[in-house]
């Protein structure tokens, strides 16, 4: 069988709970983010997933999602991965979306990239870096990142233009697994959250 990706998102800090964009400043999480990186630890050790003995595990350095990591049990086996940063938002970090709008009426995340921040094609390419080293595995993989970046690695996983990112959306401490159908890249599940139920 070839080689998945599996996806956690990280739980929900002051910032995701309000919508502010939330890139390389470091937000820890809230008591609720960590509940439900303890709740998808439990979920990802039971059956089927049997704590996941055999996968590589890699996690962004920015602290929420090394919070998760941890929380769900794998902080010892997971190496930190600047290609799994969210994307840096430049001028627009730490605004919510409304904000945004009135700088820049029209504005979407991703079709315009932001002001001195990342470009389309910066963020495409480290979501392309992980996707060549899950595929060039022998076994999956499990990633603990944020929602933007993890958005656009399975747009790209799949073959499409980061744009693609904005029509799937991701949950704080969501359970995603991309995998494949008749050969070709697929989403295998999607924004799972069913361990915070």
């Amino acid at each position: 069988m070839p080689p998945r990706i599996l996806l956690a998102r990280h739980g929900q800090t002051e910032w995701s709970l309000l919508g502010r964009h939330t890139g390389r400043t470091d937000i820890p999480l809230l008591d609720e983010g960590r509940r439900g990186a303890k709740l998808l630890g439990e979920r990802l050790h039971r059956a089927p997933w049997n704590g996941l003995p055999d996968l590589e595990i890699r996690t962004s350095p920015l602290v929420r999602a090394r919070e998760t990591c941890e929380l769900a049990g794998f902080g010892e086996r997971a190496q930190e991965w600047d290609a799994l940063m969210e994307w840096d938002y430049g001028a627009y970090e730490g605004l919510t979306p409304p904000e945004i709008q009135a700088l820049q009426p029209g504005w979407l995340l991703w079709r315009d990239a932001v002001p001195e921040g990342e470009s389309l094609a910066q963020v495409a390419a480290r979501a392309d870096q992980v996707v060549e080293w899950a595929r060039s595995a022998d076994r999956d993989v499990l990633v603990f990142a944020h929602g933007h970046i993890l958005r656009t690695i399975a747009a790209r996983w799949m073959g499409e233009e980061v744009s693609f990112g904005a029509r799937i959306r991701l949950d704080p401490t969501s359970l995603s697994v991309l995998g494949w159908m008749y050969g070709e890249p697929a989403l295998e599940r999607w924004n799972d959250t069913g361990h915070m139920e």
